[in-house]
């Protein structure tokens, strides 16, 4: 995945308005960080698609069984509490926490961090804004994160108030007691 960003720095655009340059731009997946760079990404080939759809679909299925959240794909954008605008390749929000928000909330860019999110690194894609992707989320209140890296055959592991664990492949990650019950085994065949 190639992304591009853009630094508008004489140029501040207010919630609604990233939202309405998202909608009118509906062929392009933009982000924006908390200081406010605009991301544009591009899609994503074959192999990593293959893969960002098993991840949501074994979520989907835990959560199927255990009725304790709603699952997310990469193609939603959640407005977070440090201001930015992030769409992690799989995501999961416990039920209490969707249930609070308003119709209008759950409608548009959820107000919300996710609970639980993945983020899948591409071929082409650096480590290092992902891995600043994944801080945005601890500090925005995420609980467990995994960032699967493929390339290096190793997950590194996001969870509050806790150093990054580094856990090298096969590796069978637990969703502990945010996905309780979950297990996700690595490489994925």
């Amino acid at each position: 995945m190639t992304t591009v960003t853009l630094n508008l720095d004489t140029v501040e655009l207010t919630d609604e308005q990233f939202y309405r340059l998202c909608q009118m731009n509906r062929d392009w997946q933009f982000e924006r960080t908390a200081k406010g760079e605009i991301i544009i990404m591009s899609p994503v080939g074959g192999v990593s698609g293959n893969r960002e759809a098993s991840l949501i679909g074994l979520v989907w299925v835990w959560n199927q069984q255990t009725q304790l959240g709603r699952v997310f794909s990469s193609s939603t954008i959640f407005r977070l509490p440090n201001n930015g605008d992030r769409s992690p390749d799989a995501a999961w929000v416990s039920l209490a926490r969707w249930a609070a928000l308003t119709d209008e909330q759950r409608e548009k860019f959820p107000p919300i961090c996710p609970d639980f999110v993945i983020e899948l690194r591409s071929r082409t894609e650096p480590l290092k804004p992902l891995q600043e992707k994944m801080q945005e989320y601890l500090n925005s209140g995420l609980r467990l994160g995994w960032l699967i890296n493929p390339q290096d055959e190793q997950v590194e592991i996001y969870r509050a108030n806790r150093e990054v664990e580094i856990v090298q492949f096969p590796v069978n990650l637990s969703g502990e007691d945010v996905l309780p019950g979950f297990v996700l085994s690595l490489p994925m065949v």
